[in-house]
C-alpha cells in the first residue's frame, strides 16, 4: 500500500523552495512542481489502463494542472483535486472532459460566421478558376441583388431551406433561369461552409427532394431561335470574314454546307 503524505499547511508550502515534485497531503497525487521559481499545483491521477510497449496493460497515470501558486491557494487546489478524483470516480475522464469542452468552443466559433463572409470566399476562389470576367461579376452582383439583403448577415449555420426558398420565389416565375443559377451559387456557398465546419447537416439549398418540392419546376417552352432573312446572308458572311479567331470560320462553314453542328464541333 503506498504511502500517504503528510498533509502540510499553507504556510509549510509557501516555504518549500526546490525544484521537484513536492506531495502535501491532504488529497492524494496533489503535488506542488517547481521548476526554477515556477510554483505550479499537479494532481497525479490513475485514469483507466493503457497496454504498455511490452504488451502489459498497466495502470495508466496522467498529471493535471490545477493552476499556478500561489494564485491558487492551497485550500482551492485541495479542493478541486477532490472534485476531479470524485468524476473519475463517476466514470469521467477530466482531460477528455476539458478537450471535448475546447473542441465545442472551437466549433462555436467557427459558426459565428455569416452567409456573406463565406460568399466572399468562394467568390474570391471563382475568381481564380473562372476566365469570363463577366460570369465572376455575376456571382456577386445576383448575391448582392437577391440574396444579401436577407440573408447576408445571417449567420450561416443557422440558415435553412424555409429562409433560402423564401428569398427565390419572388422571381422563380418571371426570372426562372436568374433565380436556378442563384440556387447553384447559394449551394457553392453552403458546401464551403459544410466543409469548414461553420454549418452541419445536409446543404440546404439542394435542388432534388429538398427546394424542389416548396418551389417546383416549371414547364420550359421551347423558344427557336429566329432565322436570318436569305435576302441578308451575303451581307452576313461578309461580316463573319471580318471576324478573327475559329468560331467565325466555322459558323461560316456550317452555313455554306449545312452541316450539323454536332459535325462541325467535331471536325
Amino acid at each position: 500500500m503506498p504511502k500517504k503524505a503528510k498533509e502540510l499547511s499553507a504556510l509549510s508550502v509557501a516555504k518549500i523552495k526546490e525544484n521537484g515534485r513536492h506531495a502535501v497531503g491532504g488529497v492524494d497525487g496533489l503535488h506542488l512542481r517547481i521548476v526554477d521559481g515556477s510554483r505550479a499545483w499537479v494532481l497525479r491521477v490513475a485514469v483507466g489502463k493503457k497496454v504498455d510497449d511490452h504488451g502489459k496493460v498497466k495502470i495508466h497515470r496522467r498529471d493535471i494542472g490545477l493552476g499556478s501558486f500561489p494564485e491558487v491557494s492551497l485550500s482551492e487546489a485541495r479542493e478541486k483535486a477532490r472534485e476531479l478524483k470524485k468524476k473519475i470516480r463517476d466514470g469521467i475522464d477530466p482531460l477528455q472532459e476539458k478537450q471535448e469542452r475546447l473542441n465545442a468552443l472551437k466549433i462555436q466559433k467557427h459558426r459565428t460566421k455569416t452567409f456573406r463572409e463565406c460568399a466572399e470566399v468562394v467568390i474570391a476562389k471563382k475568381t481564380l478558376e473562372l476566365k469570363n470576367q463577366k460570369h465572376i461579376g455575376q456571382w456577386s452582383s445576383t448575391l448582392e441583388t437577391y440574396i444579401y439583403p436577407t440573408l447576408g448577415d445571417l449567420i450561416v449555420g443557422t440558415i435553412t431551406k424555409i429562409n433560402i426558398a423564401a428569398v427565390l420565389e419572388p422571381i422563380w416565375i418571371e426570372k426562372n433561369e436568374t433565380a436556378k443559377r442563384i440556387r447553384g451559387r447559394i449551394e457553392s456557398v453552403f458546401d464551403y461552409a459544410k466543409a469548414m465546419g461553420y454549418f452541419a447537416g445536409d446543404n440546404p439549398a439542394e435542388w432534388k427532394g429538398n427546394l424542389e418540392p416548396i418551389l417546383g419546376n416549371l414547364k420550359q417552352e421551347p423558344r427557336p431561335h429566329p432565322s436570318l432573312p436569305y435576302e441578308q446572308v451575303a451581307g452576313f458572311i461578309q461580316h463573319l470574314r471580318q471576324k478573327k479567331g475559329i468560331s467565325p470560320k466555322a459558323l461560316e462553314f456550317a452555313i455554306l454546307t449545312a452541316c450539323r453542328s454536332g459535325e462541325i464541333f467535331g471536325a
